[in-house]
């Protein structure tokens, strides 16, 4: 067994919480990482990881070893990678992850020209919706849009998105367009259960929030899915204006309500706070910060 790989392992499951979960982020069986643990555990001559049917638990030998590993693996990647990358580029695994909508319209173009000139980089794109743990999923950067919960992640603010009131010209027509925001409750809405709250449209009019509860035939978890039913003529949705840009632009989709808007969203690229960051992803959040998603976004902050 080389000693680098088990102390990989080692790290993987303690940050994840499982051999199962260390397996997934190095590429490799549960059974190997078991066996590489229990090889470590014998080279070192000592018991770092208390199993139990539930969860891993650290040892006080463990515990020593978890505070330094993860920087002596870092140091580690970072002087075999300054050897590896001159004149080649970065080179690894790099795990992204993104919402779903916004991964397959930007996030992959995006990764697509960060790894040109890098032909020896894996990018392994990770596109959900619901809740990703950096740490059990070994996520080295995820972009994220909309309020942010978890203080145990650095955060940087690469921009905002809005969201607009669409509707298809054919609905508008059927159905008349609404004139105040008290009126969308007499319409079919497109609701996408993805935004959080109680099902009610957080609109704004001259800086004033007021949550309209509305109605229709559809419920669906996809941003993209609630602005194809609009162009069908299937009702009002409430959109990313990144997703709907072109259809108002080409006369498929029309703004409705123009002077009402809903909330900003903010676009991180977020990261653990507690390992320092290999130099593929310190090399993505700079390329992020300069590409924005090409252009798509405007100046930004970090958080």
């Amino acid at each position: 067994m080389d000693l680098v790989d088990g102390i990989r392992v080692f790290v993987a499951a303690v940050e994840t919480g499982s051999f199962s979960g260390a397996a997934a982020r190095l590429g490799m069986s549960p059974k190997l990482a078991s066996k590489y643990m229990a090889e470590l555990e014998s080279r070192l001559g000592a018991q770092l990881l208390q199993r139990t049917t539930r969860r891993l638990g650290l040892t006080a030998a463990g515990e020593r070893l978890m505070g330094r590993a993860p920087d002596w693996l870092d140091l580690l990647e970072d002087m075999t990678g300054d050897l590896r990358e001159v004149g080649r580029g970065l080179s690894g695994t790099l795990r992204v992850s993104a919402p779903v909508t916004f991964g397959e319209l930007f996030v992959q173009p995006m990764l697509r020209r960060f790894r040109a000139p890098h032909p020896d980089l894996e990018i392994d794109l990770r596109l959900s919706d619901s809740f990703v743990d950096l740490a059990a999923d070994g996520i080295d950067v995820a972009i994220r849009i909309g309020r942010l919960d978890d203080s145990a992640l650095i955060a940087r603010k690469l921009g905002q998105s809005g969201l607009l009131l669409v509707a298809s010209p054919g609905y508008l027509a059927e159905h008349g367009a609404p004139q105040t925001r008290d009126a969308l409750t007499h319409h079919l809405c497109i609701r996408d259960t993805n935004m959080r709250g109680d099902g009610a449209w957080p609109l704004t009019v001259g800086g004033e929030i007021q949550r309209i509860t509305v109605a229709g035939h559809y419920l669906v978890n996809s941003a993209r899915m609630a602005r194809d039913l609009a162009i069908s003529g299937e009702g009002i949705a409430l959109c990313p204006d990144y997703i709907v840009r072109d259809d108002l632009a080409a006369g498929r989709l029309s703004h409705v309500l123009c002077d009402v808007s809903g909330p900003r969203l903010d676009i991180h690229a977020v990261h653990l706070s507690q390992r320092r960051l290999a130099r593929r992803s310190r090399a993505l959040l700079d390329f992020l910060a300069s590409d924005r998603f090409g252009g798509l976004l405007g100046s930004s902050s970090e958080r």
